[in-house]
């Protein structure tokens, strides 16, 4: 369902784009190759100068490299566009301390703790939130949700929708259904 039609004129002042791509290597591994880019609608006037209107504030990079069980095996981190040149694009090896975290077991609150405040990027730490979905949605490509296994589908029990008690599970994956205790 669309959102609800905005309740007052408005005009656009800024666009954030994440683009994820994913990808099989010939190898067995998987890689992730993601991109935030900030762009105003105006020019923009910095204390490095003005960016003009349309032209990136922000342009980072991260590429990560994925065994088949969600670990970091490689990581790489750039910044191309970049409000202070000279100071925002030097932080970007520091993001290769993420090799050999998992991503999708405390990814997220561990990056937050690696690279808070002054030890990291805001930007590029954003940037990394949004891989762990992109990686399982990456690998669903190459599996079936619902495949006969003995191992329970990662998916269950990991968004509301999913959860094994759910309408949804009793009806998409009958084997996996847990009848709720609750009481109506």
């Amino acid at each position: 369902m669309p959102l609800s039609q905005p309740k007052s004129q408005r005009q656009r002042a800024h666009v954030r784009k994440i683009e994820i791509e994913g990808y099989r290597r010939d190898d067995g591994l998987l890689e992730l190759e993601a991109m935030l880019e900030d762009v105003k609608d105006a020019d923009y006037p910095l204390a490095s100068g003005v960016r003009a209107a349309g032209d990136p504030v922000h342009r980072m990079h991260v590429r990560i490299t994925l065994d088949g069980e969600f670990n970091i095996v490689d990581a790489e981190a750039s910044s191309e566009r970049v409000p202070y040149p000279g100071g925002c694009d030097t932080i970007g090896p520091v993001y290769r301390s993420i090799i050999g975290l998992n991503l999708v077991r405390g990814f997220r609150s561990t990056v937050s703790e690696m690279f808070a405040d002054v030890r990291g990027c805001s930007h590029i730490t954003e940037l990394l939130f949004s891989l762990p979905t992109a990686a399982i949605q990456t690998f669903a490509t190459f599996r079936r949700d619902n495949e006969e296994s003995s191992d329970k589908p990662f998916q269950l029990d990991r968004c509301h929708a999913l959860e094994t008690s759910s309408d949804t599970v009793g009806r998409y994956y009958p084997k996996w259904y847990v009848k709720s205790g609750k009481q109506s």
